[in-house]
């Protein structure tokens, strides 16, 4: 199991690591050979410049390596992205309406509130609607984000690893009380969850297991 909320932050981070790393890695060598130059070909000890000609491996270096750069982060940044499109196919449905401004998740049996509870390790996969603009849910702990459009069925999907309480935000402007638009997603485990699914009364939001 992920030590991570989801498999899907490990993706993100790396991905993130890696185009941060290759981008101080080539600011650090660019730099330093600019430093370099400067002393080196410095006016002030004669040197005269020079056009450099017929040097076909140069030109197949400076452009092959960062083609190879771009491609792989292509590649990896691609490979995230599938992996929290293709939902699978058991995942377990819930309903998600936004409004202005508030969230509000049903579930199979009818049962609806305005904080989202999932059970540990089962695919949830959400479908979105917009009851008036375009709103976006934001998991930040989770690296997931997915817009929510008035008249259009949104979907996403993760799995949550870890039992816990986790933020919910709008990521795009839709008015006046934007920022206020926050609630919770809530990670049970499997047992607890099928408890906190057939109550009758409305859950309330601390648990044995998420503080």
């Amino acid at each position: 199991m992920s030590p991570a909320p989801t498999q899907h932050v490990e993706t993100v981070d790396f991905v993130m690591l890696y185009i941060v790393g290759i981008s101080v890695i080539l600011l650090l060598g660019i730099t330093a050979v600019m430093i370099y130059f400067v002393f080196k070909y410095n006016r002030k000890k004669g040197h005269q410049p020079v056009d450099i000609h017929g040097k076909i491996w140069l030109e197949i270096i400076w452009i092959l390596i960062p083609t190879l750069l771009v491609l792989s982060m292509f590649y990896f940044g691609y490979t995230g992205f599938r992996e929290y499109r293709d939902i699978p196919k058991d995942a377990y449905i819930i309903k998600a309406q936004a409004r202005m401004w508030a969230w509000e998740f049903t579930y199979d049996n009818g049962k609806k509130l305005d904080t989202l509870y999932v059970p540990q390790g089962k695919p949830i996969k959400l479908e979105m609607q917009s009851s008036d603009v375009t709103h976006s849910l934001y998991i930040p702990a989770f690296r997931i984000k997915e817009d929510v459009m008035f008249g259009k069925t949104t979907h996403l999907g993760f799995t949550a690893d870890k039992v816990g309480s986790y933020d919910i935000a709008c990521a795009e402007y839709c008015g006046l009380n934007h920022s206020m638009m926050y609630t919770k997603v809530k990670v049970l485990p499997p047992d607890e969850f099928e408890v906190w699914l057939n109550k009758k009364n409305e859950p309330v939001d601390s648990t044995s297991s998420v503080k």
